[in-house]
């Protein structure tokens, strides 16, 4: 028997050939949504509630300007005619050209200025998220793509952040926080995810009286301070652990399954791995008070505001997943 609910949904609209504006605006409009144009004025997409919301506010515009709008929701009759309507939505094409505009991207990036390459950053971000935004139904062109960015992504953020640390061997040994305390902490300056990250566990369960400097280069590190985050610094990434982690490891705060919870984040925003659901909403946060201040300090207060308040979300989940019946 057929699934009686609709799997896709279908606008068909008109406007007067006299509003050129409206027109532009919707087909923009149409053209975001990602929707696959069957014939003039017939726009096609899977049925999910924030599309059905879209397509209804661009037939309700279409209305106002005097045009016409049918929004209809559209039943497959068979497996092999769901599956022809799943392949109008193949993003191969777009991957591909994004692709080629990374690949002409990359040769001119050694020539670029830091400002330069931020704004071209950002600008191919957004581009590759509106991407993925419309891939409806991901296949090997979204993974190849993904996995094309991140090596793009890294060429830029190795030219932004030269002195990322590499990875170390050995031993992480474990320390007593008491003979911390009141230390000079030192990283390099404009602070990205690992180094806020870091300062923040410093100061939050390290050393409350922690004072940090931030260095232009990891050579200027004064010989009294504990360096993090830096090649040959006191607290770098060990293994397969980011410096946020391997201050974990050092502390014994690995038991802590907030701040275990925060060390999924900052790794995988920091070095990759396994998909973490919070990390793009903390990267855009971050992004965006990186932008705003210019200032470290005032960086790192205005992050340490949103670690305060994930750790926070992060211990209530803890303690709600322990008071299941599953965990007595």
């Amino acid at each position: 028997m057929q699934n009686a609910s609709p799997s896709w949904l279908l606008l068909v609209i008109s406007l007067p050939t006299t509003s050129a504006t409206a027109r532009m605006r919707v087909w923009r409009g149409l053209k975001a949504l990602g929707c696959v144009a069957l014939r003039d004025g017939a726009h096609l997409l899977p049925a999910r509630p924030e599309l059905e919301q879209a397509l209804q506010a661009l037939g309700d515009e279409c209305l106002r300007e005097g045009g016409t709008a049918w929004l209809m929701a559209v039943q497959a009759r068979s497996a092999e005619e769901a599956a022809t309507y799943c392949q109008l939505f193949d993003r191969s094409e777009d991957y591909a050209e994004l692709r080629k505009a990374w690949k002409e991207a990359y040769r001119g990036l050694a020539s670029m200025g830091a400002p330069e390459l931020a704004r071209l950053q950002r600008k191919l971000q957004r581009e590759f998220d509106a991407a993925l935004a419309i891939d409806f139904f991901p296949g090997e062109a979204s993974i190849e793509a993904e996995a094309a960015w991140t090596d793009v992504n890294g060429r830029i953020e190795a030219l932004l952040s030269p002195d990322e640390p590499r990875e170390t061997k050995g031993r992480i040994p474990r320390l007593d926080a008491a003979q911390y305390q009141g230390r000079l902490w030192a990283t390099r300056r404009r602070l990205w995810v690992d180094r806020v990250a870091s300062a923040w566990l410093i100061r939050r369960f390290i050393d409350q009286d922690a004072r940090f400097q931030w260095l232009a280069k990891p050579s200027d590190c004064p010989k009294r301070a504990l360096g993090f985050d830096f090649d040959d610094a006191t607290f770098t990434h060990v293994g397969d652990r980011v410096t946020f982690e391997t201050l974990l490891a050092s502390f014994d705060l690995e038991g802590d399954p907030a701040l275990a919870r925060l060390g999924a984040i900052v790794h995988a925003l920091d070095v990759g791995g396994d998909p973490v659901p919070e990390a793009k909403g903390f990267e855009a946060v971050m992004s965006g008070a990186r932008e705003r201040l210019a200032d470290d300090d005032a960086l790192l207060g205005e992050m340490s505001t949103v670690l305060d308040s994930l750790y926070a979300h992060f211990q209530r989940e803890a303690r709600r997943n322990n008071d299941t019946p599953e965990a007595r």
